[in-house]
């Protein structure tokens, strides 16, 4: 198979939903528009589009990309949950990779309601529920109680690695203060205030331990990548603009997620460990050669399992970890320059390209103030209940 390269990435600004007058069409042009700059390609060499998004209509994808042009190229419209950006990078990689088309746009958006994410219960029948699996395991080990069920079931998650491993409140909160503070030096973050461990612990709870400060919010927005082929990138003069997708994987639940009967095999970890391992095979690469990551921290307690699930530590020491200051700026790895999802924000189809997006800007030193000094790799992690975990290594070219 051939290789694929990452061009060019755009963005929007994240912003709280309701507050800027849009529709998700005006977020994909924006992104798609600004990736395609990037790389200084025009849409007319587009030959596919991999569309990512949870909440609007089908063939929304569609609507979307003809903001960019009516060229009549296949849009295929993915739903993967949290994973979802990161779906449409895996598929516009395959399809690069596979020899099927040598310039594919990712594009990834999300226009959402305001207040706490649901349960994916539809018109709340959880017995129809595509998670009414996990959220059964989390039931019969801790009960349903009212608060957000998907803070609740990463929030059970938390209080087992408590438990088990005796990570503690102050442990949880860095994750959320670490963020918060890279968030600072991120314009397209939704949030850049500053917010120390103490004030962290005092807002408002939302499920025990895990506070307000320590939780994504819904989110406003869209990203996208131009995914092109070698021959591509040496046609057009491209190699100083190029980071390689040196491996990637998706998983998906297996027995291990529910056999446990635990929240923290139930929200992910088990599918995090096996994309990381398969993406380190098939690229050669190593935790002990990545400089720089985006990881999926919808709840400061993923951050913590993901740490596990991609070595970065031994199980139940991802709390040592992040105290440690080993994930942030001076440390071993810089963890979410960005801000992560709890800062930076998290519009579902948006996040996993969105991610790319800033590994790309770090691996070619265009970060600005948030640079990680001599980043070479970068690894992206995004993950979605139901279940889809996709890691990515990048490098540049």
């Amino acid at each position: 198979m051939g290789k694929a390269y990452v061009v060019g990435v755009g963005m929007t600004k994240f912003e709280k939903p309701e507050t800027r007058d849009w529709q998700y069409w005006d977020m994909a042009r924006e992104a798609g528009t600004a990736a395609l700059a990037d790389a200084g390609v025009p849409y007319a060499r587009v030959e596919q589009a991999a569309v990512g998004y949870c909440f609007q209509t089908s063939t929304a994808g569609q609507r979307a990309a003809y903001e960019l042009g009516l060229t009549g190229i296949p849009v295929y419209n993915l739903n993967n949950n949290c994973a979802t950006g990161s779906t449409a990078l895996m598929t516009a990689r395959q399809f690069v990779e596979g020899g099927i088309a040598d310039c594919v746009l990712a594009l990834g958006f999300e226009k959402m309601a305001r207040g706490a994410l649901g349960g994916g219960s539809g018109a709340g029948d959880f017995k129809t529920s595509p998670v009414a699996r996990h959220y059964g395991i989390m039931a019969a080990a801790h009960g349903f109680e009212m608060s957000p069920p998907t803070a609740q079931i990463f929030g059970n998650a938390a209080r087992e690695h408590m438990e088990r491993y005796g990570t503690t409140e102050v442990q949880l909160a860095a994750v959320g203060a670490k963020n918060h503070q890279h968030s600072a030096n991120n314009p397209n973050a939704q949030f850049q205030d500053v917010y120390t461990v103490d004030e962290i612990l005092a807002a408002k709870t939302v499920h025990r331990p895990l506070t307000k400060l320590q939780c994504s919010p819904t989110s406003d927005g869209a990203a996208a990548a131009v995914v092109v082929s070698e021959r591509f990138v040496d046609e057009h003069g491209l190699r100083g603009r190029a980071v390689e997708i040196a491996g990637q994987a998706m998983t998906t639940d297996t027995e291990e997620s529910f056999a446990s009967g635990s929240c923290i095999d139930a929200v992910g970890r088990p599918m995090s460990r096996a994309a990381a391992r398969l993406a380190y095979e098939r690229s050669g690469l190593g935790i002990e050669d990545v400089d720089v990551v985006e990881l999926h921290d919808c709840f400061s307690i993923n951050e913590l399992l993901t740490y596990e699930a991609l070595g970065m530590c031994e199980e139940g020491a991802s709390g040592k970890l992040v105290e440690s200051g080993a994930t942030t700026y001076g440390g071993r790895w810089v963890v979410n320059p960005s801000g992560g999802l709890i800062s930076k924000g998290h519009p579902l189809g948006a996040t996993g390209l969105a991610q790319a997006a800033e590994l790309v800007w770090q691996l070619r030193g265009e970060a600005g103030a948030r640079q990680v000094a001599g980043a070479r790799v970068g690894l992206a992690h995004n993950i979605g209940l139901g279940g889809a975990a996709v890691v990515t290594l990048l490098r540049k070219a």
